[in-house]
């Protein structure tokens, strides 16, 4: 996972408040959606998200309101942001219902399993975070 910058996605400066801009994307997802091997993500967040998508951006370059730029994260931050939020709760609430089958039977294993997501859940908060400050993690202007 390194520093590369991935493409990113168009977005209008909205307000700018400091040393931030409010970016409001023009479409979900990283802008990679219509290229071969896109995953196509923002056809489903048009479904499932009406409002416009609002990012606060550093601005070193101070950009003003209303100038189009171009957002981009980090190569590899949506993947491992994508594994932290879906896999690692799922298998903590997997390993915490197999713990409590183990050791009390049907009921055990519920009880484990809600456990484990809280487990699951928990990382994920810390996770996050720690990668808050993490400038490889944050989106930049490009553009």
């Amino acid at each position: 996972m390194g520093d590369k910058p991935s493409t990113g996605a168009w977005g209008t400066v909205a307000s700018v408040d400091g040393e931030h801009a409010l970016i409001r994307m023009d479409e979900s997802g990283c802008g990679r959606c219509r290229e071969v091997g896109g995953c196509g993500g923002n056809n489903l967040a048009k479904l499932l998200c009406s409002t416009p998508r609002t990012f606060r951006v550093p601005n070193p370059e101070r950009r003003p309101v209303g100038a189009r730029v171009r957002v981009r994260v980090g190569e590899g931050s949506v993947r491992r942001s994508a594994l932290a939020a879906y896999a690692v709760p799922w298998l903590a609430l997997l390993l915490g219902a197999l713990a409590g089958s183990a050791a009390a039977g049907e009921a055990g294993a519920i009880g484990g399993a809600l456990a484990g997501l809280l487990v699951g859940w928990l990382g994920l908060r810390r996770a996050q975070r720690r990668d808050a400050a993490d400038p490889r993690f944050q989106p930049s202007i490009t553009s």
